[in-house]
């Protein structure tokens, strides 16, 4: 199954729909894919179907005004599963991998209010002069649960979708010296998006700890990264029995992979230098992609003048 989020040019109202083929159908009553994802399985399909054969409308899904699939999760957990991503912006910063990366998977709490849909601007963080982009896939949680054994608890994904992690990084550097994560490095926009993919739809990719799925980005047409999901060094069942530890995972929870090798400006400006990649200024349009899930392509926009705080 792949579902879709959008605003019906027929009467102004966010509806939920079924992609089927280059179509959009549309669930006929108004309903969330958090509100179909906290229903049983059945209920779910039984949507599905309906959508399918009698749907509220139809339109190429070129034309949907497409929004985030999920568009205010109940919580988002961004990882940093890729070791290709680690080792390269870790020596871009100058640092080495801390040994603890590869003893347990890590995260982040990012902002549910921040997301965005797949082609909406991406406003620069305020204040933030070195703005970026990082190419992750994230899962999207169907069934709930805790304490989850690894071995199963990828049965507990809805779907999977592209994200995008915006990313301030002379904010997150200046933030993250004080041994917190960061928050205003990653607090203004994350995008979602297009369409949500059951598992299912995946299963003949599967290789390693993910899928044998390209995954690329372009800034203006030029092409600045190209990776693999079944890189993954930690498998997203890892990673959902970590986030479960002593808590519940709810639909519509989001947890992104974090990105892949090669996919970020602070990975290839460190390698290639900043002339030859430089940070995102307002009008670049950015795309990124992943075989099977479609594309995320948004325009970096000006953000807003800050406050001083003194």
């Amino acid at each position: 199954m792949r579902w879709a989020t959008y605003r019906s040019a027929l009467d102004r109202v966010v509806r939920l729909g079924v992609v089927v083929g280059d179509e959009l159908r549309a669930v006929a009553a108004p309903r969330t894919l958090i509100e179909l994802l906290a229903a049983d399985r059945e209920g779910l399909e039984r949507v599905y179907r309906q959508a399918e054969s009698a749907p509220f409308e139809v339109i190429p899904l070129a034309e949907a005004a497409l929004l985030s699939p999920v568009r205010i999760p109940p919580s988002v957990r961004d990882f940093m599963a890729f070791e290709g991503h680690v080792v390269a912006s870790m020596g871009a910063l100058g640092a080495t991998v801390d040994p603890v990366w590869y003893e347990q998977p890590v995260f982040y709490f990012s902002n549910p209010a921040a997301v965005i849909g797949p082609t909406d601007p991406a406003p620069i963080a305020p204040g933030s002069t070195q703005y970026d982009y990082e190419l992750e896939v994230a899962a999207v949680i169907g069934v709930p649960g805790r304490d989850l054994d690894p071995a199963a608890a990828e049965d507990h994904i809805a779907g999977y979708t592209i994200l995008c992690d915006w990313s301030a990084r002379d904010l997150q550097a200046t933030e993250m010296r004080l041994h917190l994560g960061p928050t205003k490095g990653k607090d203004t926009a994350t995008s979602l998006g297009p369409v949500l993919v059951t598992p299912d739809e995946l299963a003949a990719f599967r290789k390693g700890n993910g899928y044998d799925l390209a995954m690329t980005a372009t800034v203006n047409g030029a092409a600045y990264s190209r990776g693999n999901w079944s890189d993954l060094y930690w498998s997203f069942g890892q990673m959902l029995a970590y986030a479960s530890r002593g808590t519940e995972l709810r639909p519509g929870d989001v947890i992104g992979s974090g990105t892949v090798g090669t996919g970020c400006i602070l990975e290839l400006s460190g390698v290639h230098g900043a002339d030859a990649y430089p940070w995102l200024r307002p009008g670049d349009q950015v795309r990124l992609e992943i075989d099977q899930l479609g594309a995320i392509t948004s325009t970096v926009s000006a953000g807003q003048d800050p406050f001083p705080l003194r």
